[in-house]
């Protein structure tokens, strides 16, 4: 079960801790507002804190997330610096919510791992893609289709791509696949497969297709 941790209850906070909740993941919830973090009780663990100050991220436990959400909206300084302290805490993942491109420059430059605009990605979307993705493995390219990198699917391990025929079963089209190296410490390889070519039960796929066909497929 992923550990998501959350800084930040307003509108978009809220709707996706109660995403991820729905999808399985435990959520940790903080922000300084009480009667936000009252309604939250039922879906998240929930904080009353300032994730400006790095005690209070590390006592409510969000060093030992698996993402962590700055969710935070207009306060640019509060967003930056619990950005900060949360990589100072080192959250291996920190999505950062931006107000503007130049919001999410900042962010970036600070260390947020990725950025999302709320005019632009919406919480439901954004909790999917933690949930069932890395985060920065899934890309909504158009209304409805998605590029996405998945594990190998159960009934697709040891057949040939030809054999597999994901397209055609699922509507999903494999573009490549990355896969591991005989040496641990090295990345992953980048194949594109031909028809013939095996795919390993530790591959990892990056297919494309409707956004709701690849949740199934995962």
């Amino acid at each position: 079960m992923k550990r998501i941790g959350i800084i930040g209850a307003g509108r978009f906070g809220m709707s996706l801790a109660e995403s991820l909740s729905n999808a399985g993941a435990e959520v940790i919830l903080i922000d300084r507002n009480r009667p936000a973090m009252q309604q939250a009780d039922e879906f998240a663990t929930a904080l009353q804190g300032d994730a400006t100050q790095p005690r209070v991220l590390e006592e409510a436990g969000f060093g030992e997330c698996d993402v962590v959400v700055v969710a935070i909206g207009s306060n640019m300084e509060a967003s930056m610096m619990a950005t900060a302290n949360c990589k100072e805490l080192g959250v291996p993942n920190v999505v950062a919510k931006a107000t503007s491109e130049l919001h999410g420059k900042i962010l970036r430059r600070i260390g947020a791992d990725s950025v999302v605009y709320p005019d632009r990605d919406s919480a439901h979307r954004l909790a999917r893609a933690i949930a069932n993705h890395d985060v920065v493995d899934f890309l909504e390219v158009s209304e409805g289709y998605s590029i996405a990198e998945i594990d190998v699917p159960d009934g697709v391990r040891g057949k040939t791509l030809a054999e597999a025929d994901l397209r055609r079963r699922t509507g999903v089209t494999v573009l490549c696949v990355r896969r591991a190296s005989a040496d641990p410490q090295k990345p992953r390889t980048v194949v594109f497969p031909q028809a013939n070519d095996v795919i390993e039960p530790t591959d990892r796929l990056i297919v494309f297709g409707e956004t709701k066909k690849l949740d199934e497929l995962s």
